[in-house]
């Protein structure tokens, strides 16, 4: 594990729990994440990231665009604002909000309202943006979710998104948002189906190739039927980072959302089209060896999002001691207590009270709420220290 000896000789001196960026495999992932989305700009989501320095090593220091990447799709109103008065020109907010102070905040504003586009797929959004904006007079930017599940039949595949689904149904409510004076501007596709699915047997990897010529087809359906209701888009948006390169091959798409391919959580271990590197990582200490077998860690209880599974634990990958850089993996999680609140108990061997156990979450971005700072560290074995969003004081849900 040459990369986990320098990242721990790195930060031998820092007191656990922290969390390590490494940013040579955060750097090579986001050259990888350009490769696999040929000459698709790709828009990075923020909630996989959770740190305005990250995002500006991807976006450049204006959160804007840099090499491939371009523009931010973020996950709160709130952090849309954030993001845009601190430099980002295009923030596409990914999901749909009620929240009516920062709409008021975001319609009400010249300069907001030019960088921010709001995500819609019902009339009570549009109604809900009317009244925080106060005026007919405004006229806020749009963008429209179209589901992008796979349906067999009765078989749903895919998340519970938007109810809009068919060319005909998306157009009409585009022209509806049109006549109410909103600028609609894109439409969005995500194939969780695809994007959030590893590969784990051939049964998965039919069903992707399925859903895959499905949604080919009806996007570019939609997006043809849109076009003729309102006028030429700016975006049609597509894909997550396991889906890069069905999305991007895609003519109807302009560009494709990556965010949690940086950090590469656990759950992209089994995707056969890439192979990212562990970028993120964060550090808890041993505080009890009730066995031989057994070391207890302080915390340890970032449990990811989603359904609930062995999948969305934790999985610890190494131990570490003061100056001595990595002695093992072969570490797991004890079945009947999986990752605790306050204290996780390892299977492992020769631990000792003050060692370190490295961790790798399910998912990116998560992890972040948890700590202040990142510890990120070069290829050269040197460390600066940037704040996550928590470190900022900003707390978006």
């Amino acid at each position: 594990m040459p990369s986990l000896n320098l990242l721990a000789d790195a930060t031998a001196h820092l007191e656990p729990p922290f969390a390590v960026v490494d940013a040579g495999a955060l750097d090579a992932n986001a050259a990888d994440l350009r490769r696999r989305a040929g000459s698709t700009p790709i828009r990075v989501a923020s909630k996989s990231v959770r740190s305005r320095a990250v995002l500006e090593r991807v976006l450049g220091p204006n959160l804007t665009a840099a090499q491939q990447f371009e523009g931010i799709m973020a996950y709160s109103p709130a952090e849309a604002i954030w993001l845009a008065r601190t430099g980002a020109e295009d923030v596409l907010l990914g999901y749909p909000t009620v929240d009516r102070g920062s709409l008021a905040e975001i319609t009400r504003d010249r300069v907001l309202s030019g960088r921010i586009t709001l995500m819609v797929d019902d009339p009570a959004h549009l109604e809900v943006i009317r009244e925080a904006a106060g005026s007919d007079r405004a006229r806020p930017r749009v963008c429209i979710d179209v589901d992008a599940s796979l349906r067999l039949g009765p078989i749903h595949l895919g998340v519970r998104r938007s109810p809009l689904r068919e060319p005909a149904q998306v157009a009409s409510f585009a022209r509806t948002a049109k006549d109410r004076g909103f600028r609609v501007v894109g439409v969005m596709f995500y194939e969780a189906q695809i994007a959030g699915l590893p590969d784990s047997n051939a049964v998965v990897e039919l069903m992707k190739k399925a859903s895959a010529a499905e949604l080919q087809t009806r996007r570019a359906t939609v997006v043809d039927a849109v076009v003729d209701a309102v006028g030429s888009l700016e975006l049609v948006n597509s894909g997550g980072t396991g889906s890069l390169e069905v999305s991007s091959s895609a003519s109807s798409v302009t560009e494709v959302t990556a965010g949690s391919g940086l950090f590469a959580p656990t759950l992209f271990d089994r995707y056969r089209a890439f192979t990212p590197q562990p970028a993120l990582y964060f550090v808890l200490p041993v505080v009890r060896t009730p066995t031989p077998t057994i070391a207890t860690v302080f915390g340890g209880g970032y449990v990811a999002s989603g359904q609930v599974s062995k999948s969305r634990l934790p999985t610890p990958v190494a131990l570490s001691r003061t100056a001595q850089g990595i002695l093992r993996g072969g570490l797991k999680l004890l079945r009947n207590e999986g990752a605790g609140e306050v204290q996780t108990p390892v299977a492992t061997s020769g631990a000792r009270i003050g060692d370190r156990i490295w961790f790798r979450n399910a998912k990116a971005g998560e992890p972040c709420e948890r700590v202040d700072s990142l510890h990120v560290v070069e290829p050269d074995g040197s460390v600066s220290v940037v704040p996550t969003y928590r470190g900022e004081g900003k707390n978006f849900g």
